[in-house]
């Protein structure tokens, strides 16, 4: 069953954090037929004994019903720190949605709660998180902490991201990721939400991107897309309007006349953008406002095990 099964038609973004734990829980529980098999153990607020440490905090109680020894996690413990990254430029609020959709159904909705979901995730195992918002100036900053108060404030202000109006708005990422990365400075995963519209800028991309890995970061990207229209353009074979969303600039094209060609130069910037990545061992992943978390939720899951 696909994870999107386990949401409930619920049109209020206002409940993101009752969506975000049903994504979760929808994921966990198909998690024995997945290579995270026993992984959901984990998601308990425990951590194995390792042999050396105190015997004080160690829960005996599961120790009789698992035979294995854990020791109580406490608020103050945090086994990772994690900083969320989210482009909120004019491009992430595309598609604009009909009344019948829900918020994730465009790039800056499903961005919000991909990072709802993965906060989640991070609360259940006493992590610290951070946020970052940015477009054309460095909106939001939050450092990393994992109380449940600085939890609710995040997901308080990432509310706010699609309570505002979707209006003009140019993206600067290069200047606010070298920002970013200053901000940032014990050892932590970053995970950044973005479209990567950087065309023409591309190097300068990706030495922000390469400085955001200073200190030893974990860097992991996710370019979100629309896979219909901004990857596969299908539309139909009427004359089309297309606004460039952030500058306002306007070219009316048939479609199916230009489609072709489309198609090329953007498969051919994703290669790009998949090498240099790899290149720079930076974790890069389209991912499809289409198809759902699991994408998400799985790739999480590979880095955090790798993240020692």
């Amino acid at each position: 069953m696909k994870i999107e099964d386990h949401i409930d038609k619920i049109s209020s973004f206002q409940h993101l954090e009752l969506l975000a734990n049903q994504v979760v829980e929808g994921f966990i529980s198909g998690m024995h037929k997945s290579p995270f098999h026993g992984f959901s153990a984990e998601f308990a607020e425990h951590k194995l004994y390792n042999s050396g440490e105190s015997t004080k905090h160690i829960d005996w109680k599961l120790f009789a019903k698992t035979d294995r020894v854990y020791t109580k996690k406490f608020e103050e413990e945090t086994n990772l720190r994690c900083h969320l990254i989210v482009d909120n430029s004019a491009s992430m609020h595309y598609p604009k949605l009909a009344d019948n959709q829900a918020f994730y159904e465009n790039k800056i909705g499903f961005s919000v709660l991909a990072s709802a979901v993965l906060m989640n995730l991070l609360k259940k195992q006493r992590d610290a998180v951070g946020l970052s918002i940015y477009s054309d100036s460095y909106e939001f900053y939050a450092p990393e902490k994992g109380s449940d108060r600085h939890h609710r404030m995040i997901l308080s202000y990432l509310e706010t991201l699609l309570e505002q109006p979707k209006t003009t708005k140019t993206t600067d990422t290069v200047t606010f990721l070298h920002q970013i990365a200053e901000k940032i400075h014990r050892r932590s995963m970053i995970i950044l939400f973005t479209d990567m519209f950087q065309l023409g800028n591309e190097e300068a991309l990706f030495t922000a991107l390469q400085h955001l890995k200073h200190n030893k970061h974990k860097v992991v990207v996710f370019h979100v897309i629309n896979k219909k229209t901004e990857l596969q353009f299908n539309f139909d074979a009427a004359p089309r309007k297309f606004i460039d969303i952030e500058t306002g600039e306007e070219v009316t094209v048939f479609a199916e006349n230009v489609k072709e060609l489309y198609e090329k130069n953007v498969t051919d910037y994703f290669t790009r953008v998949a090498l240099t990545c790899a290149q720079n061992k930076i974790k890069y992943i389209p991912v499809a406002v289409e198809e759902g978390f699991e994408k998400v939720l799985t790739a999480y899951l590979v880095e955090k095990q790798s993240f020692g």
